[in-house]
């Protein structure tokens, strides 16, 4: 049995996960700590096998710059550093697509670290210094997923979902998204937990979404019918190019097929055979219109 430790108390990635270990009789015993609370420092880490740190503050309006820094960075390598000192094993450190400030492409193994926010720069720099810290007994696994949707998600998808739910018509656009469905997530952490991978991973689904397809199939999951309107290139792409929100939704975005931890590839003889649940199923899951069975 591994033991766990996991940092964001309330996260929605942790909870998801605690339920999907108990759903599925993984033999992991997992605890959780709120790094708010200042008593987080007399925690005794030196039971633990494994610590995943998913505390972070995300993108919010009016947020001061300094705080992204102080928890995302500071915080990141200041609970790095108690868990290498107290013999943890392996440090799972959640990091984001947006250390490469990129809003519309492909990106690949060529592709330079440029983040543009200061969530991506904060998490860029946690990257950086909590890679330092390894060493033959302390492995650094650093994942940057792309947009995490499933079940009671927050965030884009959420804010699609909804909208597919009160309209009956929306624009076809041809665009592409790596997404990653969050049990299909949970798969994944657990093969790089059960084999201690260390490295830099980017999961995701096999089939890259397309935003109108996404808001169709919503609809379809609630019997509700949908007409994809045909508005025509120029306007979409003068939004997508001028308008930020536009083109976090409507613009073309993905993980090329080579980087470490996509689907299917290997690392270290070991494949990564994490999505168990296809586009089509994890919309009827995220919807709550199936019922998880794994």
């Amino acid at each position: 049995m591994k033991r766990i430790l996991i940092t964001g108390k309330n996260s929605y990635i942790g909870q998801t996960f605690i339920n999907w270990v108990k759903a599925n009789n993984v033999d992991y015993k997992i605890d959780t700590i709120d790094l708010k609370d200042p008593d987080w420092k007399k925690h005794d880490f030196s039971i633990y096998d494994c610590l995943i740190h998913l505390a972070a503050i995300v993108h919010k309006k009016g947020q001061e710059d300094d705080i992204y820094y102080r928890i995302n960075r500071d915080l990141a390598i200041e609970t790095a550093q108690k868990a290498k000192n107290e013999g943890v094993k392996q440090f799972i450190f959640f990091s984001t697509m947006s250390v490469f400030g990129m809003n519309q492409g492909v990106i690949n193994k060529e592709t330079k670290l440029l983040p543009k926010t200061s969530y991506g720069k904060s998490k860029l720099e946690a990257e950086k210094e909590i890679r330092k810290l390894e060493n033959e007994k302390f492995l650094v696994s650093i994942l940057r997923p792309p947009m995490i949707y499933g079940p009671n998600a927050s965030g884009n998808y959420s804010r699609l979902s909804k909208l597919a739910k009160k309209i009956n018509i929306f624009p076809e656009i041809n665009n592409q998204r790596s997404m990653l469905f969050v049990l299909n997530l949970h798969q994944f952490l657990k093969i790089i937990i059960d084999n201690q991978l260390s490295g830099t991973f980017h999961p995701k689904n096999s089939q890259h979404i397309n935003t109108s397809q996404l808001v169709y199939e919503i609809a379809k999951v609630h019997n509700k019918s949908m007409h994809l309107i045909n508005i025509g290139e120029v306007i979409p792409q003068l939004l997508i190019k001028n308008i930020t929100v536009f083109s976090k939704i409507f613009g073309t975005l993905v993980y090329d097929e080579d980087l470490l931890g996509s689907p299917n590839n290997e690392y270290e003889g070991i494949k990564f055979e994490y999505n168990n649940y296809d586009f089509k199923d994890s919309i009827a899951v995220s919807e709550g219109m199936k019922i998880i069975n794994d």
